[in-house]
């Protein structure tokens, strides 16, 4: 199998773990066959732009934020970390984002003085 194919498995496994799911959950969020994600996070299968734009959808990811992480530009690590914190903060409250970017403001406040 492809490279490419093989960091859009471990792509979808990363996003998958990251929002507590099942291969099996995510199957049936994205409409797709329960052993489809396995084969996919294997490897073992290709996937069209459809398929992938429903399991990305099943993620809550947009299909850049996904290809961000898999193969971010240039090789740097910086766009897969920042699509990381994104889709962490995500899965929290607002009250909750609005903590963290008060913790985050005043790191970054102290870093400057």
């Amino acid at each position: 199998m492809s490279d490419l194919m093989k960091m859009v498995g471990e792509g979808i496994r990363h996003f998958r773990k990251l929002h507590g799911l099942s291969q099996e959950e995510l199957a049936n969020k994205a409409g797709v066959h329960e052993t489809y994600i396995g084969k996919l996070e294997r490897a073992e299968k290709v996937c069209s732009v459809g398929i992938l734009a429903k399991i990305t959808d099943a993620l809550d990811l947009s299909m850049v934020e996904f290809f961000s992480y898999v193969q971010p530009v240039g090789g740097e690590e910086k766009e897969s970390t920042l699509v990381e914190i994104v889709n962490r903060l995500r899965s929290r409250s607002v009250s909750e984002q609005k903590k963290i970017l008060k913790v985050i403001e005043a790191m970054l406040d102290d870093q400057l003085n």
